[in-house]
């Protein structure tokens, strides 16, 4: 591979034709940059889709990596792990579930929550699913069949049966489509692929009621928005509330796949052995660099670093909001996962940052998406603002 040209053309020939590349060769990142082959720099507020909470090449979660591989790489969960066993008695410390399972990825948690609520569902007489309108959980079978959004869904028919859809924010359809039968609401508070669109305090005080009324499970994808990203170490808690469910990902491996499911003293005894199961799920090496990022968030108060640089950024993008009516229709979000909802198309304008030096993500056709490390500082802020003033003003 002498060129990036090289690089590329052997990505189109051996690949399956899932991804739109962008078209950068990253070499290395540091912090909050990466920096391409050719030397150019680029200021990240794309996060690696929300998993890079903490930057690039942070020293602690380096340092747990390779620490844990000179002890084991792999045993099997045949074995009880000491990096696992640490992860999980800290994630139930900060959050007050009783259980967890550790998974590969965030949509394989997803299935593993479906069949923790299924099989609770099974005892008590309960069998119906419901997930929200724009949503999205995952590229699973299971995790598709929640996923209402005919984009992704399109050509992988039939899906999982007992599941249907309710439009988000939406108290009286929510009403009317909950009964005895069940089972379970499943949804994003905050949606990170559907455009950074946020629950409703209407329609979370609905859903409570309602869980009291007919005793489903209340089900919360913090994939994107969990550890610590909207301020909150949930992006739940934003609406006082509790979930019997969370799965969690991207962000807790601190790079490395791992996700996992927890879930409170509702659910804590459905599972019983044998039946889940995974092979790499909780990963040794996963975990120790899972206790760094955990580690890290809480020793430094980064979920308050979180909330208090989001206000600020939010703040800025609503004086664009204001200098641009026209362009800027909406600014949404918490902490480190915002969106500024356009009235036009956003592609050209990542575009154009991308040009500029700076990495952000469109997501839903005209909201732009910035999902930035934790670490990010003001002055990074300001410059990211000021070159969407200038590109604003230039349309």
């Amino acid at each position: 591979m002498n060129s990036n040209e090289n690089l590329f053309q052997k990505e189109e020939k051996f690949f399956f034709r899932t991804y739109k590349r962008l078209p950068l060769d990253i070499e290395r990142g540091e912090g909050c940059y990466l920096f391409a082959r050719d030397g150019k720099r680029y200021l990240d507020f794309f996060g690696g889709l929300a998993v890079n909470a903490l930057g690039y090449n942070h020293p602690r979660i380096n340092k747990a990596i390779q620490d844990q591989l000179q002890k084991y790489i792999h045993l099997s969960n045949f074995y009880v792990q000491e990096p696992q066993v640490r992860v999980a008695e800290q994630l139930i410390a900060i959050t007050g579930f009783n259980r967890i399972f550790f998974s590969n990825s965030g949509t394989e948690a997803i299935e593993g929550a479906l069949k923790l609520a299924r099989k609770w569902g099974k005892k008590n007489g309960k069998t119906h699913l419901i997930g929200l309108s724009n949503s999205f959980h995952g590229r699973t079978m299971g995790a598709l069949s929640l996923t209402e959004r005919q984009k992704y869904r399109e050509g992988y028919e039939p899906f999982l049966p007992d599941i249907s859809h309710v439009k988000y924010n939406d108290v009286q359809e929510l009403r009317s489509a909950v009964n005895e039968q069940t089972l379970g609401v499943v949804l994003e508070f905050i949606q990170g692929e559907g455009g950074i669109y946020v629950v409703s305090p209407a329609f979370a005080a609905a859903l409570m009621e309602l869980r009291d009324r007919f005793g489903f499970l209340i089900v919360a994808d913090e994939i994107q928005s969990g550890i610590g990203r909207t301020g909150k170490f949930f992006g739940f808690e934003h609406f006082g509330m509790k979930p019997d469910i969370v799965v969690i990902a991207k962000a807790i491996g601190g790079g490395l796949p791992l996700g996992a499911f927890m879930g409170n003293d509702r659910v804590a005894d459905v599972f019983t052995y044998g039946t889940h199961g995974t092979t790499f799920g909780g990963n040794p090496v996963a975990c120790a660099a899972a206790l760094a990022v955990l580690e890290e968030i809480v020793e430094k108060n980064f979920m308050k670093k979180a909330e208090e640089i989001g206000e600020y950024l939010k703040g800025q993008f609503g004086s664009l909001q204001r200098a641009f009516p026209a362009l800027v229709k909406e600014v949404r979000g918490f902490g480190c996962m915002l969106g500024i909802e356009l009235t036009r198309e956003g592609q050209p304008i990542v575009d154009e940052l991308q040009n500029r030096g700076f990495l952000v993500n469109c997501t839903n056709t005209n909201v732009l998406r910035f999902l930035p490390p934790y670490i990010v500082t003001r002055e990074h802020c300001d410059s990211l603002v000021q070159e969407l003033r200038e590109i604003f003003g230039g349309l």
